[in-house]
């Protein structure tokens, strides 16, 4: 009759330890799987939304993270703000990021 606890691999069956990087082999492939499904996609988002924001110009029909939608009527660069018109003698001053899609380019 054979042993099974020596086909299992039972401890205090003799033989030295295993390799210690098999232990950590887990933890490597969770932190691939987070960064391919999680990390790089969000990158990815940033960097378009960035590129939209450097885009903008007079004329465009944008809409803000807080559903209001208008057409840029100017930029302030070095303050980082956008003038945007929302109705008629009506008109705000919005940070570039607050800006969540262009609608349509003129």
């Amino acid at each position: 009759m054979y042993n099974i606890m020596l086909f299992l691999g039972a401890p205090g069956g003799g033989g030295g330890q295993g390799n210690p990087l098999i232990g950590f082999l887990p933890l490597v492939l969770i932190i691939l799987v987070m960064y391919f499904l999680m990390i790089r996609p969000q990158a990815k988002k940033q960097k378009a939304h960035k590129a939209m924001l450097e885009q903008l110009q007079k004329g465009d029909r944008i809409l803000t993270s807080g559903g209001i939608i208008g057409t840029v009527a100017g930029i302030k660069e070095s303050e980082g703000l956008l003038i945007v018109k929302i109705a008629d003698n009506v008109k705000v001053e919005l940070s570039k990021g607050s800006v969540a899609q262009v609608i349509k380019r003129t």
